[in-house]
């Protein structure tokens, strides 16, 4: 996948999630009590979760797909020959067109997609739903996923 990387455009991340929260200035109680602040930062909080883990699993540094504003992609990751593109959803609303428009884009690429979200682990069709917290499990879920897709 570097070789198709653009060096004029990345994102930035923190190193850790807790980091993150405390560079946000963050309060700990924000996450219990559900307040505007958190409600408005949960998605950044949550691919950076997910970055970590993927990070912490997969060789090469994870990358991320836009289609010239119209979508993106949070996160791509190869896996051996494979490349997955990944979602990351930090609510129940799990509607994801950036998916679906990779997908008709490299539909014969395209083996399984996951989505990290706080909904079920569930396959449908090719795209598979992970919960946030079993982001530790991601390469047996990929595995199994293959598998039923």
């Amino acid at each position: 996948m570097s070789a198709y990387d653009d060096l004029t455009a990345f994102k930035l991340y923190a190193v850790d999630t807790g980091l993150l929260r405390r560079l946000a200035h963050l309060d700990p109680i924000a996450f219990n009590e559900g307040i505007r602040l958190f409600t408005e930062f949960k998605s950044a909080l949550a691919e950076n979760f997910i970055l970590q883990g993927l990070a912490d699993k997969y060789e090469a540094i994870p990358r991320y797909w836009t289609s010239g504003g119209q979508a993106e992609v949070d996160f791509i990751i190869q896996r051996g020959n494979d490349i997955i593109p990944i979602e990351v959803k930090a609510e129940q609303n799990i509607n994801s067109r950036s998916l679906t428009l990779y997908r008709q884009k490299y539909q014969a690429e395209t083996k399984i997609r996951l989505r990290f979200s706080l909904r079920n682990l569930k396959q449908d069709g090719n795209l598979l739903n992970i919960p946030l917290f079993m982001i530790d499990y991601v390469d047996k879920l990929i595995e199994l996923g293959l598998k039923n897709s």
